[in-house]
């Protein structure tokens, strides 16, 4: 058992600004993705300047909030947020749907591909590689931040968290760290390699992170005000089955095309 290190959530104080770990998790996320996306621009060739790739990232930014607080709204806490709806824009009191979020990302890909003219499968592949760097950081942001902790646990590695009571959790921020970053990235990158159509890594990637998703979630604690659900899943898992589905259609679906990107 191992008690939870005492970071202090504040990295940098400058006066009255407070520059905090959680927010420099995110913007590390992005500047990776950033360079990530530049280096596979060039290196498939995609039209697209250094500049674009900025109004792009921007794009996929507003996309990522806009959808994962909505997500979150809709999915999570309907009823409290048609109560207080002034709360929907108050993003610093937290609350975001990654599946929300993935559906904001699409539809700002789409307006942006629509608005400069280009073909949306190959860069929809690069992107989903792109935000494996988001992910892994933003869930570092959650393990520092001591939030969305793991279930009850006699593990070895259990570790006791502040606010979660006196029993030591799965730090299962840290598992989703490993399995959206480096793990979903290897698996991309090795289908990235292959000769294959346009759409397959964006559709391995919604298929994979489903399936992570749903295995952690065995180890996450649900959410207080929601507990788990019918057949004893959380809401996380039961927004991944469909997804998870999807992603294996969308795979066959890209790979029945032929057309090799």
């Amino acid at each position: 058992m191992w008690s939870f290190p005492e970071i202090d959530p504040v990295a940098l104080q400058l006066g009255p600004l407070a520059i905090r770990w959680y927010g420099l998790m995110y913007l590390a996320g992005f500047v990776c993705a950033y360079f990530f996306i530049r280096y596979r621009v060039r290196q498939t060739g995609l039209p697209l300047s250094s500049e674009a790739v900025a109004d792009l990232l921007f794009y996929a930014v507003v996309g990522v909030v806009a959808g994962g607080r909505l997500g979150y709204v809709l999915f999570y806490q309907p009823g409290h947020y048609l109560r207080h709806p002034v709360e929907i824009v108050q993003l610093w009191q937290g609350g975001m749907s990654f599946h929300g979020g993935l559906l904001g990302v699409v539809l700002a890909v789409l307006l942006f591909c629509r608005c400069r003219r280009l073909v949306v499968g190959p860069l929809a592949d690069i992107l989903v590689m792109a935000a494996c760097f988001g992910l892994c950081f933003g869930r570092l942001g959650n393990f520092i931040n001591a939030e969305l902790w793991g279930r009850v646990t006699d593990v070895p590695w259990g570790i006791v968290f502040p606010q979660a009571g006196p029993l030591p959790r799965h730090p299962s921020q840290l598992y989703q760290a490993i399995l959206e970053g480096p793990v979903l990235f290897s698996l991309l990158a090795l289908i990235a390699r292959w000769r294959r159509p346009a759409w397959t890594v964006f559709f391995s990637f919604v298929a994979f992170y489903a399936l992570f998703r749903f295995l952690v979630e065995f180890f996450r604690q649900p959410d207080a005000h929601l507990g788990l659900l019918g057949g004893g899943l959380s809401l996380g898992q039961w927004l991944s089955l469909p997804m998870l589905l999807l992603g294996l259609a969308g795979v066959v679906w890209s790979l029945r095309r032929g057309q090799v990107s």
